[in-house]
């Protein structure tokens, strides 16, 4: 009888621990799901991205812009998309259900990585940091005529983003790579005035913090480098892509880190171009995949 009463409670001793030790893995859980839910920003309030990146509208682009490398809509009209890929040297231009692209020819084989557009100008951007500019009028030409090209303007390193904001006249250069940004463990923006004369005069330097951005995404497994940036006009925040880390990073105006978010590998195969419309929607572009073509999403905003 004694032996009974000894198996019975040590029955429910063990039968208690169980419980308790569920208990906290089941908290455990809960917190981690809501963690993933919402993104810190900056001073510890939350950041609430007024687009749902879980839910895009697809566009398949066709062949020729299987490797889609950057973005771009004039006086943010969505009814046409500029777009470059990142082998040769033509600016191709389409309606985003259409079937097949227009393009014009402005240069080259070469590494062509993002383009803008300001004051109608075309700009775009190699890895090494040479741009090729030209007139917006040029675009009904099998080739462009009076292309100017700028080498020398930024430092040398590995290129990726550029971007317009056109309100101040200004042209951003963002370094997705460079031996003195690795060691300051940090991004380099260079920014420049843009003069009628498509003349560029630099006008400011800045620095993504790769802390910052450490810090508020919780994660450090890799070393952060942007693939694409573009300013949401409405809220004066900058909007950087990193298809190497899959993270949207939201900053202010002079690139202070104030948010990030993760991005789906599955929605998003290799994010290399990013933009809004005048609408104040938002557009990733993919390059395509082994089973997937080219693609861009929209995100439209959230009313």
């Amino acid at each position: 009888m004694k032996c009974n009463k000894f198996f019975l409670a040590s029955g429910l001793l063990i039968a208690s621990a169980f419980f308790s030790v569920s208990c906290v893995n089941s908290n455990r859980d809960d917190k981690q799901s809501d963690s993933t839910e919402t993104v810190s920003a900056g001073g510890g309030e939350k950041s609430n991205l007024p687009y749902d990146l879980a839910n895009p509208v697809k566009y398949n682009m066709p062949q020729n812009l299987f490797e889609i490398s950057g973005i771009v809509f004039h006086n943010g009209d969505p009814k046409e998309v500029f777009a470059i890929q990142d082998e040769d040297g033509d600016l191709f231009h389409l309606g985003l259900t259409d079937k097949e692209s227009k393009f014009t020819k402005f240069g080259g084989k070469g590494d062509y990585e993002d383009l803008t557009i300001i004051k109608n100008y075309f700009i775009v951007l190699k890895s090494n940091g040479e741009l090729h500019t030209f007139p917006i009028s040029e675009l009904s030409k099998p080739e462009a005529a009076n292309v100017t090209k700028t080498k020398g303007l930024v430092p040398k390193a590995e290129y990726e983003g550029l971007a317009a904001d056109e309100k101040n006249n200004m042209v951003y250069i963002l370094t997705k790579d460079s031996k003195p940004d690795s060691k300051a463990k940090a991004s380099s923006i260079y920014g420049f005035k843009f003069g009628d004369d498509a003349s560029l005069k630099p006008s400011g330097e800045f620095s993504l913090s790769h802390k910052d951005i450490e810090k508020i995404s919780g994660s450090s497994k890799s070393r952060f480098r942007p693939s694409a940036l573009a300013k949401n006009q409405k809220t004066n925040e900058w909007y950087v892509l990193s298809s190497v880390n899959k993270l949207l990073v939201v900053t202010d105006t002079n690139f202070k880190v104030k948010a990030t978010y993760p991005l789906n590998p599955s929605l998003f195969n290799q994010p290399e171009g990013i933009a809004f419309d005048r609408d104040n929607n938002l557009y990733i572009s993919n390059e395509g995949g082994t089973l997937a073509a080219g693609n861009i999403l929209m995100f439209k905003l959230k009313k």
